[in-house]
């Protein structure tokens, strides 16, 4: 492995990039870059680099040929600007540089748009789709009314996206649009916020974090109104929820055992 004439930091400029576990395209993505989201590099090997990624610090491998890299310089610009972020689940923008078209996703990142233009590294975006500004005073409802447009999104391992997501991918993309940062993986995401004792006391957008067997934190979901809760299992589905954990509405059994309620907003 070598860090030889490689360069530092990179730019998103896909609609979503696979992160996987190791440097093979067989590894397990284990999460996604959206567009216009920052990393770093930490390495070479091969025809991969090993990734840091400034929104959540988690590490994993990109090919070589998916990376647009920037200067140093234009990273701090583009991290020190103001972000904005995609709010409806598909929409096209548009790269002048190239002229062409391409779609980006709900959650996506826009540094220091001005008119709907902006610019990273040597290309120029024009984007006149619906965005919201980060940080933003975002209420739980509005969390709610977020998560709920991933319904019925099938599950993939390390997804981030509409079109494939995880349990904690979920929780944390709902929160990006809130402008509160989550870090990656549902145990990570456990030890954020305040806990709340109980589940009577819990209010709708707080998350509620399951373990398994070893007690492992395993999984997480949003708490919604009524004694339910939002969450992938299989896809992103809603089921009843109570203080010994996920209650199916499909087969009528308990599914994950409740470990642990956090209070992020």
């Amino acid at each position: 492995m070598s860090n030889e004439g490689l360069m530092s930091f990179g730019f998103c400029h896909y609609s979503q990039l696979p992160v996987r576990s190791e440097p093979a395209h067989r590894a397990e993505m284990c999460t996604q870059l959206l567009f216009g989201e920052l990393y770093a590099i930490i390495e070479s090997f091969e025809e991969w680099l090993h990734i840091r990624i400034t929104y959540d610090n988690y590490e994993g491998w990109i090919p070589k040929v998916s990376c647009y890299q920037i200067s140093e310089q234009e990273f701090r610009r583009l991290h020190e600007l103001p972000c904005s972020v995609s709010t409806e689940v598909v929409q096209l923008i548009e790269n002048r540089s190239i002229q062409t078209y391409f779609p980006i996703l709900i959650g996506s990142s826009f540094h220091g748009m001005r008119d709907q233009a902006f610019s990273a590294g040597e290309y120029e975006y024009f984007f006149d789709g619906l965005t919201e500004p980060i940080p933003q005073d975002c209420g739980r409802e509005k969390i709610v009314e977020t998560c709920v447009m991933y319904l019925n999104t099938p599950y993939a391992w390390g997804g981030r996206s509409p079109f494939g997501i995880d349990c904690s991918g979920l929780t944390q993309m709902t929160y990006k649009l809130a402008g509160v940062q989550l870090l990656r993986d549902s145990a990570q995401q456990a030890t954020q916020g305040e806990t709340i004792s109980f589940i009577s006391d819990a209010k709708p957008g707080d998350l509620l974090f399951f373990d398994d067997e070893e007690e492992m934190i395993t999984h997480v979901g949003m708490l919604l109104p009524e004694g339910r809760i939002i969450h992938t299992s299989g896809h992103v589905r809603i089921d009843k929820v109570d203080h010994q954990g996920i209650f199916n509405m499909d087969t009528g059994e308990y599914s994950h055992q409740l470990r642990l309620i956090k209070k992020i907003l």
